[in-house]
């Protein structure tokens, strides 16, 4: 049986800000659990629900040095759909309404559970064959396991693994702090190790450290190997390129299953579309005080309310898409800027465009369930989740070609008969207008091929399978 040990900030149902959370809660449940036993550890942040925190199960504590002083570190267990979960826990860095909070205290948590995930591993009853590392928050993990634990026998062939879930997000500071929080000798802190451009940098020493890098899809993974993608890693990326895997990301296919959705006004499925999918939009329509009309095109968003999910464009062309015969419906927060621009539009708009400045689970599968095309036109994505949905429920995906959307969303080829979404390739407004338009053309005058587009896109498989598959291959490769 091979051990894998996943490390995380965060992880769904327990605490989530973002697919990183989604990736860490669903992938462990698809491995075969004949050769694999995959487990997770995380913080017991004081913000986790009381339903879960009722549920784990105290095994010990220990006090572990830290920063010149002696540190306690709780241990807990739960298993959750069939996963074993491990909660590290210490109300000093895990209280708090919110898992991030000040940028520098942030540094210091997540070096401290580094250093507390391999310090209780040999408490526990599991020694992992590989530690599967995610994000900047658990960077020092791989460069302790090769320093001061790597001298201990019980560490010794111990793998490492780092999935960079977005390259934008890194955990740097000065070399001094980042020096002082990981308790690293000096020899560390250099240019082909922990230091970037003069500042310490966590995420680079995982890099560095790991035994083999992955990513969330494959084109993803070749972007960060240049200047423009490569957020000041690309040099980086391309000294480890024979290491590096893209793996794309899934999605849980029984929470987002429009046959079974308890969320959404009426279930359909791949046979039922054509029929069902449309009293989705109706009541949506109701509901939001949009103008009631079921052969009217809608379009959806939900996102971050933020540059690089490409809402620079959608602001220069905002007043075109809105004087098409399209409905557009936003959820999500964000910028300021975007938030006051999509509450002026939908005044200004008040039949065409609906706004909702919040974030809501129910409301973004009702969105998916009830929109014809969902619009994505990300200046970079490294897998992006929402596009997976989409296809999932049968709304077809307006995306920018970059990261996971060029690698999961086929663009129509009217010719061939192909494809399931449709994409523009350059970071440019007029360019996403064209491609917008092109979608309303083959939507209200080519309905027999829309409707062909919708099968192929509900046929389409992101589930974890085969995701897991490739991680197995992966885990396979370094044992």
């Amino acid at each position: 049986m091979k051990k894998i040990l996943f490390a995380a900030s965060e992880c769904v149902p327990f605490v989530k800000t973002g697919g990183l959370a989604d990736v860490v809660g669903s992938l462990p449940k698809y491995f075969n659990k004949e050769e694999f036993d995959v487990r997770v550890i995380l913080p017991k942040y004081m913000m986790i629900k009381q339903e879960y925190t009722s549920k784990m199960e105290y095994l010990t504590n220990f006090y572990m040095d830290y920063l010149g002083d002696h540190k306690y570190v709780g241990l807990f267990r739960m298993v959750h759909d069939g996963v074993t979960f491990y909660f590290i826990d210490n109300e000093y860095y895990f209280s708090g309404s919110h898992p991030y909070t000040d940028a520098f205290f942030d540094l210091e948590k997540f070096a401290f559970f580094s250093k507390a995930v391999l310090s209780s591993l040999p408490i526990l009853d599991f020694r992992p064959d590989i530690i599967h590392c995610h994000d900047w928050q658990t960077g020092l993990i791989p460069v302790h396991l090769k320093a001061g634990f790597g001298y201990n026998p019980f560490f010794q062939g111990i793998r490492s693994i780092m999935t960079i879930h977005n390259l934008k997000f890194q955990g740097v500071w000065s070399v001094e702090e980042i020096q002082r929080l990981s308790e690293l000798p000096d020899y560390f802190f250099s240019s082909d190790k922990l230091e970037a451009y003069k500042d310490g940098n966590m995420l680079k020493g995982g890099i560095v450290y790991a035994d083999k890098v992955t990513t969330v899809s494959n084109t993803y993974a070749n972007e960060i190997k240049t200047p423009f993608y490569g957020e000041g890693l690309d040099g980086l990326m391309r000294a480890r390129s024979n290491d590096l895997w893209g793996i794309v990301n899934g999605i849980d296919y029984e929470s987002f299953d429009p046959a079974n959705d308890d969320l959404i006004y009426q279930k359909y499925d791949a046979r039922t579309f054509r029929k069902e999918k449309v009293k989705n939009k109706t009541a949506l329509q109701k509901d939001l005080g949009l103008e009631v009309d079921p052969k009217r095109m809608m379009i959806g968003i939900v996102s971050r309310l933020t540059d690089q999910k490409g809402f620079d464009l959608i602001q220069c062309v905002l007043d075109q898409i809105c004087s098409d015969s399209v409905q557009l419906v936003v959820l999500g927060t964000g910028d300021a800027k975007y938030e006051n621009m999509f509450r002026h539009y939908d005044w200004k708009y008040q039949n065409s465009v609906s706004a909702h400045i919040y974030y809501s689970e129910a409301m973004s599968h009702k969105i998916y369930a009830a929109c014809d095309a969902f619009l994505m036109p990300s200046l970079f994505e490294p897998c992006g989740l929402s596009q997976l949905m989409s296809l999932r429920y049968g709304t077809l995906p307006i995306v920018r070609e970059t990261g996971g959307l060029k690698d999961t969303v086929e663009p129509y080829n009217e010719y061939e008969g192909t494809g399931t979404g449709f994409s523009f390739a350059n970071y440019n407004a007029h360019e996403m207008l064209g491609c917008i338009r092109y979608a309303e053309h083959i939507y209200y005058d080519k309905k027999r091929e829309w409707n062909k587009l919708v099968d192929r896109a509900m046929a389409k498989d992101f589930s974890w399978n085969s995701s897991a598959r490739q991680y197995e291959n992966l885990y396979r490769s370094l044992l």
